[in-house]
């Protein structure tokens, strides 16, 4: 019997919108932080401690597509879609300047290079999709993201996340209280405080002057749970957070190997 000859498909790409051209060497970097099963995870996790170089050419281009994006209100940012790989790889974060997209409804951060969102996306406030998907460095948000009271629609590559259900990596240990004095928090080290800058609460979005408390809350934002680093100015800040979602660390914490979290086997 003659076999059959099985006739070849063709996928579409799916993402051919979200990715920028391909270039001479890569567009980003990789990491194992979390590790990807109960197997691999590290007892101990850290911040990266990447700083942005704001002389980039690629940072530099992001600006000016920010400022285009806010002139002419467009719904659906795509930045990294016209940068080079050259200059994609150079972005690890974004710029402060993207509360001014306050018309952007969808915005599209696929596979890219970035390790930490600034609290300024918090200003996003017509944001209803968020797409960070394979984004692999991303293993934390900010606590301002919850600003986005829009935001219905997301797509995160949860299992590189802290404390993600699938396998529950730990989380970076934080500083309990820091106050005046202890720390310049105008030239912080991100490897240590997930930021190079700390001025605002997380919470009331007041100035932080007297002292400085940082804790890690899991949430539910858009259709994802995200662990969300708060930047709070006081006791009464932190004590005013929302409950955490059910079936993670039950109350705001600092992180560290000590914390246990509900188990759930890869």
């Amino acid at each position: 019997m003659e076999r059959k000859q099985s006739t070849p498909q063709l996928f579409p790409n799916r993402f051919a919108d979200a990715v920028g051209p391909a270039g001479d060497g890569p567009a980003r970097d990789h990491c194992r932080c979390v590790g990807y099963s109960v197997a691999t995870r590290p007892e101990v996790v850290s911040f990266h401690g990447d700083r942005q170089d704001t002389e980039a050419a690629g940072w530099q281009h992001l600006l000016a597509l920010i400022d285009e994006a806010a002139a002419d209100g467009r719904p659906v940012f795509r930045p990294f879609v016209e940068l080079s790989a050259a200059e994609r790889r150079q972005i690890v974060t974004l710029p402060p300047t993207i509360a001014k997209l306050t018309a952007v409804t969808h915005l599209v951060l696929y596979g890219t290079n970035l390790v930490r969102l600034p609290p300024e996306i918090g200003a996003m406030t017509s944001l209803e999709k968020f797409d960070p998907y394979t984004s692999h460095r991303l293993h934390w948000y900010p606590y301002e993201l919850t600003r986005c009271t829009k935001l219905a629609d997301s797509r995160v590559s949860t299992r590189v996340l802290y404390g993600n259900v699938k396998f529950r990596p730990p989380f970076p240990r934080l500083r309990p209280v820091t106050v005046t004095g202890e720390a310049d928090l105008g030239t912080l080290d991100p490897a240590e405080w997930g930021a190079d800058a700390v001025r605002t609460c997380s919470v009331c979005d007041g100035p932080v002057r007297a002292e400085l408390r940082q804790v890690w809350i899991s949430r539910c934002v858009g259709t994802d749970v995200l662990p969300l680093l708060v930047n709070a100015c006081s006791a009464a800040c932190v004590a005013a957070l929302p409950e955490p979602y059910p079936g993670y660390v039950p109350a705001p914490h600092t992180g560290g190997p000590k914390i246990v979290q509900p188990f759930d086997s890869d």
